[in-house]
């Protein structure tokens, strides 16, 4: 901050102008004193278990803790009491929580990673209102004498700037009014002196003239002492919040508008034409950045120098602009840094940036789902309520119909005994039901309205997939009956929540130049690198001489995105044993699962959305990893449909898959006496290895 902060030419009026001290009912106020905190106050009770309570309107009550919603005893959502804090409204998330709890009452910054609709965003604004109680300020920018690009910068309490500019703005008109009045004086008398001494109507009306310009000229000196008032923080009743999510240099740190008119009297002054940045108006607040990563190099560069010095200078920044010549005294910025981003956010993050988040600051992960208890699915039923009464325009939802969202939520979560905190897109559905039942102009939400919305709200992934398999079924491409050499009908995600049939085809040839094995599809380099452990344990299998043949493994309309992962491990292993010993597979059955080198069948992602999958395509046999058991939540639909077989070894996986018993046995009794001991392992057991999540 500049030592200049006295203004000799301050009018009589902004002297008269007294401070007003905040109002006690300020934000600050909320947060409470320790020992009010760790005496059961109200108010500490209510920051040390934000949002762990759910409350019920009227005679509603807590029943059975065993039920779908908790144990609430409700009708509708319209029984659930919305909390006013953004706070107590996260659901979930409780670590992230914490943080944001601490270094609210500490002023610390914060980094959140994590998927996309899982909290950070809210978690940011809630921090804004955590914020201890600050005396806010308001920003004045003056015309400097000595230098007119480099304006002069004053601080004042919050409120005090509006006045100043108005005592100004008073001035200057009090000034004009004179000078004007002189103007219309001296006019007259040219004009009566041309007309009567010289008897010349012409030259006075040309004196006049010159006068009247003169006078007008010499005026804007005057409108140039008016400041441009910054930072007007007046009407704020909270801390800050500035979310600078994809701003560019000068919307974040500032800029200087150009001026077309730099001469002849024309000019704007330049302390006119400063724009504040996001860090300059969040000073006292929270500047909240998500993706992070988008930022340019150099706009991470200077956001570490207003964090680390707590004042930045404005200046154009166009180079071909005029502004760029306008250098401001340092304006304060002291606020406190929430970066949010996905997991690739921190791979493009300058790591000197990074650096001082973390040294001055917290690191939290965001969670994707969280256990499944009485407690998280009331919190949920109040997330309806929170969604509605936000939207201002859906109905209410009834008991079943949240019994319904909560049970997507489980399967959404995509692991047993879990809930998703993909909050935005469950809160989609949530709109998408409420529109339904809005457009029938019914009372409440019902369970079929969000059912229908289930069909309304699938995403452009899940869309696609669904076409897919109807395109294939029309030119037969999918096969689900009979048996087939060197063919499995494998299974893959598209996105995060659609799953479709992948065939997967293997052909065993001569060789001329060594054997090889040649993968086709687009694969990425996770899943060669899957057919390279596939290969390992073919050649320690295999009684043939692989050194004198070719395996060609190819993925059947893969698509432009090609093949990812190694999901497809047992599909590839299974296909390529088929061909090599000319044994059949049944085309009645499609698997996923991941395979290490000893043959272990390892767990893998999206095992719901396969399923789903497969049965939509007619097939009646799904073979999964056994570890993988515990997160399938399949909708009712499909379980009638399709039988799940979990297995944990690959010689399990050609149990069920090969055709033609005499052959089989023989091959599974080889690869069981090759693998020894991994098979004694019980079903269901994965190794060791984590399950996805």
């Amino acid at each position: 901050m500049s030592d200049n902060t006295e203004i000799d030419d301050t009018p009589d009026d902004e002297r008269e102008v007294t401070e007003t001290p905040p109002e006690d009912d300020d934000l600050g106020s909320e947060e409470p004193a320790a020992d009010e905190a760790d005496t059961g106050g109200a108010e500490g009770e209510g920051l040390d278990n934000l949002g762990s309570e759910v409350e019920v309107e009227g005679e509603a009550s807590l029943d059975d803790e065993e039920g779908l919603l908790g144990g609430l005893d409700i009708e509708s959502t319209s029984d659930i009491e919305v909390p006013d804090r953004l706070v107590d409204q996260v659901i979930g998330q409780d670590h992230a929580r914490d943080v944001i709890k601490k270094a609210a009452k500490q002023r610390r910054h914060v980094m959140m990673i994590g998927s996309p609709g899982t909290g950070k965003s809210m978690l940011a604004k809630a921090m804004s209102q955590l914020l201890p109680k600050e005396e806010l300020q308001d920003v004045l920018v003056y015309h400097n004498p000595d230098d007119g690009n480099e304006p002069k910068v004053r601080t004042v309490p919050a409120g005090k700037g509006e006045q100043i500019v108005d005592a100004h703005k008073e001035e200057a008109h009090k000034r004009n009014q004179m000078r004007t009045f002189l103007m219309w004086i001296i006019i007259a008398i040219i004009i009566g002196y041309a007309l009567i001494i010289q008897g010349s109507v012409l030259l006075g009306i040309l004196a006049a003239g010159v006068i009247y310009l003169a006078f007008r000229y010499g005026s804007r000196g005057n409108d140039a002492m008016i400041p441009n008032l910054l930072i007007n923080t007046a009407n704020q009743t909270t801390a800050p919040f500035e979310d600078a999510t994809g701003a560019h240099a000068g919307a974040l740190l500032g800029d200087v508008r150009h001026d077309p008119f730099q001469s002849g009297g024309m000019e704007t002054p330049s302390h006119d034409r400063v724009e504040a940045g996001a860090i300059h108006k969040a000073n006292k607040g929270v500047l909240f950045v998500d993706e992070i990563n988008t930022l340019d190099i150099r706009s991470q560069q200077k956001l570490m120098t207003a964090i680390q010095e707590g004042e930045f200078s404005i200046t154009g920044q166009s180079e071909r602009s005029s502004g760029a010549m306008v250098q401001t005294e340092p304006v304060p910025c002291d606020f406190i840094m929430i970066a949010a981003g996905n997991l690739d956010a921190m791979e493009n993050m300058h790591p000197a940036l990074r650096s001082r988040i973390k040294g001055y600051g917290y690191e939290v992960y965001m969670d994707d789902t969280i256990e499944d208890t009485p407690e998280m699915r009331r919190k949920l039923t109040r997330f309806i309520a929170q969604e509605v009464e936000k939207d201002g325009r859906l109905p209410h939802f009834d008991r079943e119909a949240v019994e319904e969202v909560i049970l997507e939520a489980q399967r959404r979560a995509g692991r047993k005994e879990h809930l998703t905190l993909k909050l935005r897109e469950l809160g989609g559905l949530v709109r998408v039901a409420g529109d339904i039942a809005r457009a029938e102009d019914a009372d409440v939400t019902t369970r079929e309205d969000v059912l229908e919305a289930k069909g309304r709200s699938r995403s452009i992934e899940q869309q696609l997939a669904d076409d897919y398999i109807e395109r294939r079924k029309d030119y037969e491409l999918t096969v689900n009956e009979g048996d087939v050499i060197g063919r499995v009908n494998g299974l893959a995600v598209m996105g995060e929540d659609s799953g479709i049939v992948l065939p997967v085809m293997a052909e065993v040839a001569p060789t001329q130049s060594g054997g090889k094995v040649i993968a086709t599809g687009q694969l990425q380099e996770m899943a060669e690198e899957a057919v390279e452990n596939v290969s390992a344990i073919i050649k320690k299998f295999s009684d043939e001489d692989l050194s004198k043949k070719d395996v060609h493994i190819q993925f059947v309309q893969a698509g432009e995105g090609g093949v990812d992962g190694d999901s497809a491990s047992i599909t590839v292993a299974t296909a390529v044993i088929s061909a090599l010993e000319d044994v059949p597979v049944e085309q009645n059955l499609a698997m996923t699962g991941s395979l290490s080198v000893r043959g272990d069948v390892l767990p893998v992602g999206g095992v719901t959305h396969k399923i789903e999958a497969a049965a939509k395509a007619g097939l009646d046999t799904v073979i999964i990893p056994a570890a993988n058991t515990q997160d399938v939540m399949i909708e009712e639909e499909y379980e009638e449909m399709i039988e799940i077989v979990p297995v944990s070894h690959i010689s399990e996986v050609l149990e069920v898959a090969l055709a033609g018993e005499p052959e089989k046995d023989s091959l599974v009794d080889r690869l069981k006496s090759i693998t020894g001991k991994a098979l004694e392992r019980e079903v269901g057991q994965s190794g060791g290895s984590p399950s996805p999540q």
